[in-house]
């Protein structure tokens, strides 16, 4: 048994370390990304989270039945393919992809279907560290950029101060604002879609509560953001462009964040107390 245990521990190890070889440049970009660009800032969480997750499972993976699977080898062969198709084409978010699929057929061919099945959600919430191809990414601002200033227009027009708006330019009187990405609400889409779903996950009893709480973070992302150009659109009017921006632009963005999550952890709590909660 512990010859055994020994092998399956230098097995691992020998994958892990040719994974992390083949996939080293493609993982270094991931991690710049998530150092660079403040969308993705929440990359560096997602791996710790999933951990843990893996860490709570920890008995129940030990106590698995293993049934290697030949399914992981067309797996892999998928997952190559995938990343050759995005190295030649110069996509990341292919290449990144493809680590999670090579990952993916190696449990399979080591462990099958039911260690896969134990470390399924673990395993597939790494998803939320691989930032969405570009195509994507502008696809969803653009048109939430267009809501949020027209919504925002609207209610500063509503409160008494003089308007109007240019796609996503909204024009007061003494200044000019553009919403731009961070304002869209795409940056808290993206961070509290991954935190919903890892706070659906440890609070709510049963899968539909789970998925309430998880599509509940895209309103709560949206309208914290238009209290975000709301109230820059406030001080603007009232003291002057630069009141709104610098430090307060920097400093808005962290405390509606906090707000979005504060609104989350309430919906969270409500929908717990329907019907009890917890998560078995």
């Amino acid at each position: 048994m512990k010859h055994q245990r020994l092998i399956e521990r230098v097995s691992i190890g020998i994958f892990f370390l040719t994974f992390v070889f083949f996939f080293w440049k493609t993982i270094y970009g991931m991690v710049m990304d998530w150092y660079l660009d403040d969308n993705y800032s929440h990359g560096f969480l997602i791996p710790v989270i999933s951990g843990y997750l893996l860490w709570q499972r920890r008995e129940d993976i030990q106590a698995v039945n293993v049934r290697p699977s030949a399914l992981g080898l067309p797996l892999f062969v998928a997952g190559l393919t995938l990343f050759l198709f995005g190295h030649v084409a110069g996509e990341a978010f292919t290449m990144r992809l493809s680590m999670l699929v090579v990952a993916a057929s190696a449990i399979l061919f080591c462990g099958g279907a039911p260690l896969f099945g134990t470390v399924a959600f673990p395993f597939f919430y790494l998803v939320f560290m691989i930032p969405l191809p570009y195509i994507l990414y502008d696809a969803v601002a653009f048109p939430l950029k267009l809501f949020v200033s027209r919504y925002s227009v609207e209610f500063l027009a509503l409160v008494g101060i003089p308007v109007y708006r240019e796609g996503n330019v909204i024009n007061l009187v003494n200044t000019t604002l553009e919403v731009a990405d961070a304002c869209s609400g795409i940056r808290s889409i993206v961070s509290l879609l991954a935190l919903a779903t890892a706070l659906a996950y440890f609070t709510q009893k049963g899968w539909v509560k789970q998925v309430i709480l998880v599509v509940l973070s895209l309103p709560i992302a949206i309208f914290a953001n238009g209290i975000r150009v709301i109230g820059t659109g406030i001080l603007a009017t009232y003291y002057g462009a630069k009141a709104a921006e610098g430090f307060f632009h920097e400093f808005a963005g962290l405390v509606i964040f906090g707000v979005a999550m504060a609104l989350l952890m309430l919906s969270s709590f409500i929908l717990g107390k329907i019907g009890g909660s917890g998560h078995e």
